[in-house]
């Protein structure tokens, strides 16, 4: 009994410091702060409630997939973490998501790109568990016996909505699938799908191929000194960085402002930035359109602006 105790008291500080019993020092904690009850009424009141009765904005594109430049890439960005990456002759999507509420959450823009007017897609890619990220109608409307691949800990999820081989990868695992080099990459942020499947990994991706640009998407994540190793061990193109709902009811650090993914940008040494993760599910407190309005300002002070390439839902960008 006392060892159960003392088990149940080391997981409860471990998951309020951040952290794991397997010693990740990436994962945040999943205790609320402090003042939980007051910032949920006002994410209700001034978020959720006028999301949810106000039209969905944007439209979906039919846009030509034939045709890539050699030597290019063609990023489609479908909406908050979900891209349609063209390159090497393959298409590769990360983190499909077109459901249009998640819970009470309402999708407040339309996807830019429709599952069944896409290319035949070679390669699916999961950062983690979360709903946002791993929506399992979405996968499994473009499931048709590819690889799919997912973080240690996510593969249960994913088995059995009808892809061939199901690939969980750790921390700086490196994988190459479809002419694709594919290593996974720590982020700080965690993994649980829900409360007590802590167990579930979390990260994001470094794509490469042999004339092809290097592209990185960074998941979901708070800042942290890791954006320093990754730049240090990759040469980015392209980096995919998330930029919202870092004013969450929890109150706890697991996304980067505006400001904090231009730092996390400056870190990697990437060429070019794309900003995700916002305007799509009102997740957060932050008012839906202040990420992009803080990026324009904080880029243009700091002499990134031309660095940064804004992508409307469904169109190409080619880098």
């Amino acid at each position: 009994m006392r060892t159960l105790a003392r088990h149940l008291h080391r997981k409860t500080k471990s998951l309020r410091r951040g952290g794991t019993d397997e010693g990740d020092d990436h994962q945040v904690g999943i205790v609320p702060r402090t003042g939980w009850s007051r910032r949920n009424l006002e994410f209700l009141r001034k978020v959720l409630i006028p999301a949810a009765i106000k039209p969905r904005k944007g439209q979906q594109q039919r846009p030509d997939f034939t045709g890539l430049p050699a030597g290019k890439a063609r990023v489609f960005w479908i909406g908050h973490a979900s891209f349609l990456i063209q390159m090497a002759g393959k298409n590769i999507l990360i983190d499909p998501n077109w459901a249009l509420w998640l819970s009470i959450v309402k999708r407040v823009r339309h996807p830019g790109l429709l599952a069944e007017d896409m290319p035949r897609i070679d390669l699916v890619l999961i950062t983690h568990a979360h709903h946002d990220h791993l929506d399992m109608p979405s996968i499994e409307q473009v499931a048709d016996g590819q690889p799919i691949v997912v973080p240690k800990g996510v593969g249960s999820l994913v088995k059995r909505r009808g892809y061939g081989e199901v690939h969980e990868m750790q921390k700086w695992d490196r994988l190459q699938l479809e002419g694709i080099d594919i290593t996974f990459t720590p982020c700080r942020h965690w993994g649980a799908r829900y409360v007590h499947d802590t167990h579930r990994g979390f990260g994001g991706y470094m794509l490469q191929a042999p004339e092809s640009p290097t592209i990185y998407h960074c998941g979901d994540s708070a800042y942290f000194d890791g954006f320093y190793e990754i730049g240090r061990r990759f040469d980015i193109d392209l980096a995919l960085m998330p930029i919202g709902a870092y004013r969450p009811v929890s109150g706890r650090e697991v996304h980067m402002n505006p400001e904090e993914a231009l730092a996390a940008f400056r870190d990697l040494k990437a060429r070019r930035m794309v900003p995700m993760h916002f305007r799509t599910f009102p997740l957060s407190r932050e008012p839906v359109d202040e990420p992009l309005e803080r990026l324009m300002l904080a880029s243009s002070a700091q002499g990134l602006r031309d660095k940064i390439t804004l992508l409307e839902e469904g169109e190409p960008g080619l880098f």
